[in-house]
């Protein structure tokens, strides 16, 4: 069950494993409203892999539960599906389900499925540190790939512990964190935070909604709102950008201290300062 990129390569790696490959199972071709959906990878690879593919609007619908029951599955592999499975839809398959759950800071994750939202046993888990300059989507597709050993291994393990036994280690409730859903504004920089802030902004909030600030060009004339493409910390040590003005008490954040070919020095929170070396109209991409 799966519709976003994250889930291809896990997808690849059972096709190619001792394991059968039922259907897939994704989002409708079609949205409510008519509008074209947005690209769906899994239905991609499904497809050039000769796959069948289930795409029920509502997952939890009887008659959807009832076309799952029919290809009699003993596992259920979630990831990067976008709808939660009730009770009676985890009923259909002796094993459960599974549930690859990536942490931008941590790793890769197989969950065992209960009806509580991602509170089953942690059954298999992978780690990496994440890279000085590395953004979300850069991480994404590295955790896909390390997901995929994870949710062999989750699955090894499962079936020698046999139907009705959940290996792993149970979650702490008193350690669980929400991620919370990201709106656009979530992207607008605020420039009293401290400049190693945004720049990890700027990495986390990559593809969406990216992140973004406003250039005034005169009382004249609207701000235009701009994308942060590219950002760099100054370094503040005696070796670093020495000639680059200094941060006073009385600098308002968000103004801009100097602006060569290297980008804009712009003043930010705690007296730091971030250079930007690459912005484009919102709406638009660097070439």
């Amino acid at each position: 069950m799966g519709t976003g990129p994250f889930a291809v390569p896990t997808f690849q790696a059972l096709l190619r494993s001792p394991h059968t490959v039922a259907a897939v199972v994704t989002r409708p071709a079609h949205t409510p409203s008519g509008r074209r959906p947005p690209p769906n990878p899994m239905r991609d690879a499904a497809d050039a892999a000769g796959v069948p593919i289930l795409a029920p609007e509502r997952i939890n619908d009887p008659d959807a539960i009832a076309a799952v029951a029919a290809l009699s599955p003993d596992l259920l592999v979630v990831c990067d599906y976008g709808q939660i499975l009730s009770p009676a839809a985890l009923g259909v398959v002796p094993y459960g389900g599974i549930i690859l759950a990536g942490d931008a800071s941590t790793g890769a994750s197989v969950i065992h499925m209960t009806p509580a939202l991602d509170a089953g046993n942690v059954i298999a888990v992978r780690e990496t540190p994440i890279g000085i300059a590395e953004t979300a989507a850069e991480l994404e597709r590295r955790l896909a790939e390390m997901g995929v050993d994870a949710v062999l291994e989750a699955i090894d393990r499962l079936t020698a512990a046999g139907p009705g036994i959940t290996p792993g280690v149970p979650q702490d409730p008193a350690r669980v964190t929400r991620a919370p859903r990201l709106a656009k504004a979530d992207g607008i920089v605020d420039w009293s935070l401290p400049a190693a802030r945004i720049e990890r902004m700027r990495r986390a909030l990559e593809p969406w909604p990216r992140t973004t600030t406003f250039l005034h060009a005169g009382a004249d004339r609207p701000p235009v709102r701009v994308v942060l493409e590219d950002v760099a910390v100054v370094d503040e040590s005696p070796a670093g950008h020495a000639a680059e003005p200094a941060v006073a008490p009385d600098i308002v954040p968000g103004s801009i201290l100097a602006a060569d070919d290297a980008g804009l020095v712009v003043a930010c929170g705690e007296h730091t300062r971030l250079v930007v070396r690459r912005l484009v109209p919102e709406g638009k991409r660097c070439s």
